[in-house]
């Protein structure tokens, strides 16, 4: 990211100092803080002459005109592309969160806990998006006749997991016949997707159809992702919605109303996290966040993919006012997503 502004090197210290101040105070950044703590010994009046090459780079803004100066959504956008992203996790944060996760014996339990150690770190909104139903990974299946021909489908994942559907199939099925298509799916498909599952039995019918039919026919009726339906309500845990309450960004009521709409609608969340999967980053940022809804110009997201045995499963991440500790919050959500995979891989 560069434009004639931040050619110099000079420049470009000068506005992350500008950023970090402000995330510090809240306050415009006047030329004389910037002087006090710059590296080398440079005039007011040569800070100011920087600060107004930024401002007319797109960088800073002068809210008034005896004033210092605030960071743009670009401004954000360069420090945390271009500063810190090169941060390292402190040995305090390190170790707090060790001791937040550690011990956690379920994976619910442990993204309760992934959930409040990324809403603590960014004063906002900690958000752990599970695993789309396709990605599901079966460990066992249950499935139960209901006296009006409906079927109870049971999913139990790594972990004690469970995601349960009624279904109401386009056959009538015998308890029997649910108990030996469950029995196929445990002994043949134990700790696959039903991705994967459903690939594979479309190509068992495909080659084998004879020797198939039956059992692979029931089997893709009840433990097929799409028959299984839409759960987008169920796929994120949010922590932190009373930070986002009290941020002074949001003094707008309505912009606040329609905030907390969309936090409680979930999709959106979901939508904008799974996003960043499809990034080559570790940890993607974004500033600015309209998706969400229209206060969505005063946020920050950061994510990050996590994995199950190396396979990505879901994302977790921050979201947060742009006016937030960006070193703290993505060396933070790069080490919760290390030690988030690697505790679901042992459950």
């Amino acid at each position: 990211m560069r434009n004639s502004a931040l050619q110099e090197r000079r420049n470009r210290q000068i506005l992350a100092d500008i950023v970090r101040a402000y995330i510090e105070t809240g306050e415009p950044v006047s030329s004389r803080v910037i002087s006090k703590g710059f590296e080398e010994t440079l005039s007011t009046a040569t800070i100011r002459n920087v600060m107004a090459d930024l401002e007319e780079g797109g960088f800073l803004y002068q809210p008034h005109t005896s004033a210092g100066r605030v960071p743009t959504a670009a401004a954000y956008r360069f420090f945390a592309q271009e500063i810190a992203s090169r941060a390292t996790i402190t040995a305090v944060d390190r170790e707090w969160i060790q001791r937040e996760m550690g011990g956690a014996s379920s994976a619910a339990e442990i993204t309760e806990r992934a959930g409040h150690v990324l809403a603590e770190v960014s004063n906002g909104l900690g958000i752990i998006v599970s695993p789309p139903l396709s990605k599901t990974v079966l460990e066992h299946a249950r499935m139960w006749l209901l006296p009006d021909g409906r079927v109870v489908v049971v999913l139990i994942s790594p972990g004690g997991n469970t995601r349960d559907k009624i279904l109401r199939p386009n056959r009538l099925f015998t308890q029997t016949e649910l108990d030996a298509t469950a029995d196929f799916l445990n002994r043949h498909y134990s700790g696959w997707t039903l991705e994967a599952i459903r690939s594979d039995l479309l190509q068992k019918l495909a080659t084998e159809r004879e020797r198939y039919e039956g059992m692979a026919q029931s089997a893709l009726t009840l433990c097929d992702p799409a028959v299984l339906g839409d759960e987008s309500a169920l796929q994120v845990h949010v922590e932190g919605t009373a930070q986002m309450i009290g941020a002074t960004e949001f003094v707008d009521q309505a912009q606040m109303r329609d905030l907390l709409a969309a936090i409680e609608e979930k999709h959106r969340l979901v939508t904008v996290l799974n996003a960043c999967i499809e990034t080559p980053e570790p940890v993607h940022v974004q500033i600015g966040v309209k998706e969400i809804s229209e206060a969505g110009e005063n946020l920050a997201l950061i994510s990050a993919a996590y994995t199950r045995n190396d396979l990505v499963q879901g994302s977790l991440g921050v979201l947060g006012p742009t006016r937030m500790h960006y070193e703290r919050a993505m060396t933070a959500v790069a080490y919760v997503a290390q030690l988030f995979s690697d505790a679901l891989s042992k459950t």
